[in-house]
């Protein structure tokens, strides 16, 4: 029966043709399909931790995605579970050998915290990214002046090197917006990281004007949370929602923290965050009048000097 109905999906099949958002995301694909394959033939995660040579714990990890796997682990697990047919073995041991293929981000490991390399995957894989910001612009939408003022901020630590490599690695995670197929970026900023001066008035000039460009494109909708709107839904700080195409993976949360973050999946969260969102989306200035919140920014901040 598990073999059947794993012949049936085609996800395996369709990431394979056209894999989307790296190792990350097929490690999560891979974990998923062989959760079901275990449950299906009634196996516990004791059992096939012992299959190969491992823990229980060992299985959890390999389904939630959060290692990769061995080709021969991978193999004993598909003969465990009954998966017989070559074909169908194949696509599951050349779905292992991509999801163990590093991703781009992975040369940026000198700077790149691990709990935040789960975040760039799925924001590469993502079909519609949701965010809402309070202190600071997106980073998605940060100018490379404002992304470094934001980085010293965060990292106070830091060699020149260092910062210089995290502003590289926050440009090059942009590119997915401008990328043929990129996502949906919707994003609600609240007025006051229009006027917090990050790198002084030259960067926060071109980074609002950033801002109008970007809010252009078809694929990016931005909403400004005005001042005299009062009180906002309560997000409890930055909030980010990704949704995906792949049917296997659920909506996710992501929640970042000083030197760590949340990642939430389970239904009834993402659920109240999604109202959250709603709610924020409601209250702001709809995308339309957002050219017009941002001029009347740069006039109230004296910012609408020439950059001569």
């Amino acid at each position: 029966m598990a073999s059947a109905q794993a012949g049936r999906n085609p996800s395996v099949r369709d990431l394979l043709s056209h894999p989307r958002g790296g190792p990350t995301v097929l490690r999560i694909v891979l974990g998923t399909h062989l959760r079901r394959l275990r449950e299906g033939c009634g196996i516990t995660r004791e059992a096939a931790g012992e299959s190969i040579r491992g823990s229980h714990a060992k299985i959890s990890r390999l389904e939630l995605g959060r290692v990769s796997a061995k080709e021969r682990d991978i193999a004993d697990l598909l003969t465990l579970y009954g998966v017989t047919d070559e074909t169908q073995r194949e696509q599951f041991l050349a779905l292992a050998r991509q999801a163990s293929s590093p991703g781009w981000w992975q040369k940026y490991g000198d700077v790149l915290p691990s709990w935040f390399e789960t975040m760039i995957g799925l924001e590469e894989a993502a079909s519609i990214i949701r965010t809402y910001e309070v202190q600071f612009v997106p980073g998605l939408l940060q100018t490379p002046d404002y992304a470094r003022a934001c980085i010293r901020l965060g990292n106070p630590r830091a060699t020149d090197r260092q910062v210089d490599r995290r502003v590289e690695l926050r440009m090059r995670r942009q590119d997915l917006l401008l990328r043929e197929h990129a996502p949906k970026l919707w994003a609600v900023v609240d007025e006051a990281a229009l006027t917090r001066p990050m790198g002084g008035p030259a960067a926060m000039r071109t980074q609002i004007r950033h801002l109008r460009e970007m809010a252009e494109r078809p694929n990016v909708t931005l909403q400004i949370a005005p001042f005299r709107l009062g009180g906002l839904a309560a997000a409890g700080g930055p909030v980010t929602i990704l949704r995906f195409l792949e049917p296997d993976l659920p909506d996710i949360v992501y929640l970042e923290q000083l030197n760590s973050a949340l990642y939430l999946d389970k239904r009834e969260d993402v659920e109240d965050y999604l109202a959250v969102m709603d709610s924020l989306c409601a209250t702001a200035e709809p995308h339309g009048r957002t050219p017009k919140t941002l001029d009347r920014v740069l006039v109230s901040q004296g910012l609408c000097e020439t950059d001569g």
